[in-house]
């Protein structure tokens, strides 16, 4: 019975474990898509348009607003990123679930938008401050000023995980893996999410009807 895909929103603090987690999730289900953003930053080395991100001018980006085509968007350190809405209605239709990594701002409004019928948001937690900041430290990739500053950032994240559907404790990142799968394996199955289903218990109860059961 065909279903309608997911829109899945995963928000943490950085350091967390959500690219991990994310990564996952994929591998565990490959026909899961990433949200491909659009941005007007320029393309650092490597990253390729249409897959690291759509690289748009700024009018362009504008203009999208404006015309109602963007699920969510911000203006981040000079430059403005959205979540596209088109290709993201279409892969709900085709029965795909789509993926976005986004902060708490940018869930808030995809929870208000057109789509937010489909979405099903998860926060992951650290099981401890001291513990958020040593994962920061342990991955040397950031001074001690941009850890700070992530640091800072925590709190305001943080402050917002009751606006999200489940709230996972990330301790243990195989076990958070195990319960992030079972979630997304029971929301594929809501009824709002199986057209296939509401027909076959409509054909159902007219063959009740029908036969005078």
């Amino acid at each position: 019975m065909s279903r309608r895909g997911l829109l899945i929103i995963l928000s943490s603090p950085s350091g967390a474990g959500k690219s991990t987690l994310a990564r996952r999730l994929r591998d565990w289900d490959p026909s899961i898509r990433f949200s491909v953003s659009a941005t007007t930053r320029t393309a650092r080395p490597g990253e390729v348009d249409g897959s690291d991100y759509h690289f748009v001018s700024e009018a362009a980006f504008k203009s999208m607003v404006t015309k109602g085509e963007m699920l969510e968007h911000a203006h981040v350190f000079g430059n403005f990123y959205g979540s596209p809405k088109g290709p993201v209605s279409e892969a709900i239709e085709a029965g795909c679930d789509v993926l976005f990594d986004i902060d708490w701002q940018g869930a808030q409004q995809i929870q208000k938008s057109a789509l937010a019928s489909h979405v099903l948001s998860i926060f992951l937690l650290p099981p401890s401050i001291s513990e958020l900041r040593r994962r920061l430290e342990s991955r040397g990739q950031d001074t001690d000023e941009t850890i700070q500053r992530r640091m800072q950032k925590s709190w305001d994240e943080i402050s917002h995980w009751d606006a999200y559907d489940y709230v996972l404790v990330n301790d243990d990142l195989d076990a958070t893996e195990d319960k992030l799968k079972t979630i997304v394996t029971a929301e594929r199955l809501r009824a709002s999410q199986q057209p296939g289903v509401m027909e076959h218990a409509r054909k159902l109860q007219s063959e009740f009807e029908e036969g005078g059961t």
